[in-house]
């Protein structure tokens, strides 16, 4: 095991799968000269050269198509959106061809594209660049969606997906990059799809989680500790495929569920994640399902007013105390 930061993890993942597999390459807006938006890839240029790593134009619809086309042609790319806001602009070649060529073709061609993207606010960038869109990608069938909290995380499900037949979309939160973990160097250390993680037991309540939240929930599970309410906090890492049976398995042992997100409430990914908890464990609730997320709002640019329209510890603090 190694110390190492969420984005060099990033970087060590990348780096062993193309050394693997001379079929794996990265492309996107300044991947190469560089580094990445986030310095993800800094470093690979020199390793890999022009034709595995590749600056491309400013068209996210184009670079995305570009990735489904070498993907259904043999390769597998890596392409990195600079913010999963851009990937609003790529959403016809996301939603209309990434996820739907295999199911259209009959199982013909396949799409072994993984779109890196950065996502989530907490840092003034304004209404149109702090979005965590998570829940859009989650209610498209074809799509893989993998959302890492910690950095051992990182590396294993990037290569997971990196391996995958299938596209998968990877959203990293911006707040997350300089995080530092144990990260285990072996080669094919892999993270499996669809395997929640328990970082924290309990018997009180269960806290649902991923990406930054992950984070916030561990705090407040400290503090809760602290009140006499013991927590349990189950970082998801994957939405979809979606970890149901962990999550219902924790609910029936604690009869109490906050499910924390930083996306908008509303139609949020929190909401499927309450109904299939009410569907699977409704008789094993003592209270409520409680979700803790995002206002209803445009992200403000104002320091204390985006803090505001954020969720914060104290949030699931509160929300866990109502529900036990």
């Amino acid at each position: 095991m190694a110390q190492m930061s969420y984005r060099e993890a990033l970087n060590l993942a990348l780096r062993e799968e193309m050394d693997r597999d001379e079929r794996v390459f990265i492309m996107g807006e300044e991947v190469g000269y560089f580094g990445g938006a986030f310095k993800v890839t800094d470093g690979l240029l020199a390793i890999f050269g022009e034709k595995r790593v590749r600056d491309t134009p400013i068209s996210e619809l184009t670079l995305v198509g570009a990735g489904v086309g070498a993907a259904m042609g043999g390769l597998r790319p890596i392409v990195e959106l600079m913010t999963v806001n851009f990937g609003l602009l790529a959403m016809d070649q996301i939603v209309n061809h990434a996820a739907k060529i295999h199911y259209m073709f009959g199982g013909q061609a396949k799409v072994p594209l993984v779109i890196r993207a950065p996502q989530g606010g907490g840092h003034q960038l304004g209404a149109q660049h702090s979005q965590s869109l998570e829940a859009y990608f989650l209610h498209c069938p074809g799509l893989r969606v993998a959302i890492p909290a910690m950095p051992a995380d990182a590396k294993g499900l990037l290569k997971t997906a990196i391996r995958d037949e299938n596209p998968v979309v990877f959203l990293e939160h911006e707040s997350l990059y300089s995080v530092k973990g144990e990260v285990p160097e072996d080669e094919d250390y892999l993270v499996p799809f669809g395997k929640a993680n328990i970082l924290r037991p309990g018997s009180d309540a269960t806290i649902v989680s991923y990406s930054k939240c992950v984070h916030d929930a561990l705090k407040a599970a400290e503090e809760l500790e602290e009140r006499g309410i013991d927590v349990e906090v189950i970082d998801l890492r994957t939405l979809n495929p979606l970890d149901i049976d962990t999550v219902v398995e924790s609910v029936k042992k604690t009869g109490a569920v906050v499910v924390v997100y930083e996306g908008w409430r509303t139609g949020g990914a929190g909401a499927e994640i309450a109904s299939r908890i009410y569907e699977a464990a409704f008789d094993s609730l003592d209270a409520p399902i409680e979700r803790v997320a995002s206002l209803d709002v445009p992200m403000p640019y104002n320091r204390y007013l985006e803090a505001a329209a954020l969720p914060k510890v104290e949030d699931i603090v509160r929300a866990v105390e109502r529900v036990v």
